[in-house]
């Protein structure tokens, strides 16, 4: 994210020097990773504020400097203790799958899942009798996402021809929490050099998906 806000800043003739370019990049890059996973309310109030994203935006500034200015050999501190370990590569490494579970608890299905569909709708539309959702929800073939009581609903993008794609049930092995699985699936993964999962699947690059989904757990 923080590449592709500096490529926009520089596409977009923005004059900032070299090191002040890739802070407001990372910045930019730290706060829209930072959305998604922040609880629904606060994820409201961000997309409801109606104020100045200019002035919010100095505010924000002018208390990091004064923190900085204040505690900054122990803000430094806390910070190098924060930062996420290094893969062989350099790059940060991914966060710990449990840790991503966590999170994702308090996210409603509608602001991640993408398109999602009852039973009888998969009954009706993609002619998939419930008898046998049932069956492949029983055997882990099939990502069944919990909403509200007993009800579930099912990502329609995991189904081409009224069947799973293959590799669901490997990946449900791998990963046993639905929704941490299918958030996985359909996002861009870090594992997968930012591919998506669930078009690999789509695609038919199975082992490379399952392979993934295995180191991950």
């Amino acid at each position: 994210m923080a590449e592709a806000v500096q490529q926009a800043l520089m596409r977009h003739g923005v004059m900032l020097d070299a090191e002040a370019l890739a802070s407001a990049s990372r910045i930019a890059g730290h706060v829209a990773a930072a959305l998604p996973f922040l609880p629904p309310a606060q994820r409201l109030a961000m997309s409801s504020f109606k104020g100045e994203w200019t002035d919010l935006a100095s505010d924000f500034f002018r208390a990091m400097t004064d923190k900085v200015a204040s505690d900054g050999s122990a803000m430094s501190d806390r910070a190098l203790e924060r930062s996420p370990p290094k893969s062989e590569t350099g790059r940060p490494a991914a966060r710990p799958i449990a840790e991503r579970a966590v999170e994702l608890q308090s996210m409603l299905i509608e602001d991640w899942a993408g398109e999602v569909a009852g039973s009888t709708y998969l009954e009706e539309k993609l002619r998939i009798p419930r008898s046998t959702l049932h069956r492949w929800q029983r055997r882990g073939e099939v990502v069944a996402l919990r909403k509200g009581g007993r009800k579930h609903v099912f990502p329609l993008a995991q189904f081409i021809d009224g069947r799973p794609v293959p590799g669901i049930g490997d990946v449900l092995s791998a990963i046993a929490n639905p929704r941490l699985a299918w958030f996985w699936l359909s996002r861009p993964s870090p594992e997968l050099d930012g591919r998506v999962p669930i078009e690999m699947l789509r695609e038919d690059m199975v082992e490379d998906v399952i392979g993934a989904a295995r180191a991950l757990s």
